[in-house]
């Protein structure tokens, strides 16, 4: 499937999902004997842990139709990229989404600051160049969209892999918003 294809297909899987018009395709006993031998995703989800962001419902996928890595905060951090790299050079999946969301609360952990912990201290400090980026009136969500689009360019920029997957025109990197209220998912391109 053509890059092109794969974004409109996770469009459309948005727009049923917004619709509540799941077409549930893909979940059964009998993808689970498809996929036994190997998988082949559409597409790479870079998204946060948060629980109410389920990346497999919001674009209406199945099983192993999405390579999802979940972290506080959508960061690329080395286990985020490790992990990505694995999907781009073994899988050739075509497509990576950096999916932010509304209300995110690592964002807003980042934006409170203090002493979080020496581990959720380094995680928030990879949040804190969106913070600088977005201007002092910026609201946590608009942080959050900037900190999708910097991922973006922190993937691209930490990775051989993905950079020359990119500049090989065999991969697309979109940062994305998404709307808990509305289930809306925004492509910040």
């Amino acid at each position: 499937m053509k890059i092109n294809e794969i974004i409109a297909r996770l469009k459309r899987g948005n727009e049923r999902f917004v619709k509540d018009r799941l077409a549930l395709e893909n979940q059964g006993s009998n993808r689970r004997q498809d996929v036994i031998k190997g998988q082949n995703p559409l597409a790479i989800i870079l998204g946060c842990a948060d629980s109410r962001v389920v990346p497999e419902l919001i674009f209406d996928t199945g099983i192993g139709e999405l390579f999802v890595v979940r972290v506080a905060g959508n960061v690329a951090n080395t286990s985020t990229i490790a992990s990505i790299e694995y999907a781009v050079a073994h899988l050739e999946t075509k497509v990576i989404v950096v999916l932010s969301h509304q209300s995110c609360g690592a964002v807003t952990a980042a934006v409170v600051g203090g002493d979080n912990g020496v581990n959720l201290n380094h995680l928030l400090a990879l949040i804190t160049p969106a913070i600088a980026d977005s201007g002092e009136n910026a609201t946590v969500d608009d942080i959050s969209r900037k900190n999708a689009q910097l991922t973006v360019m922190e993937l691209a920029h930490q990775s051989h892999i993905i950079s020359n997957a990119v500049k090989n025109d065999s991969l697309k990197i979109i940062p994305a918003y998404y709307n808990l209220d509305t289930g809306i998912v925004e492509y910040l391109v």
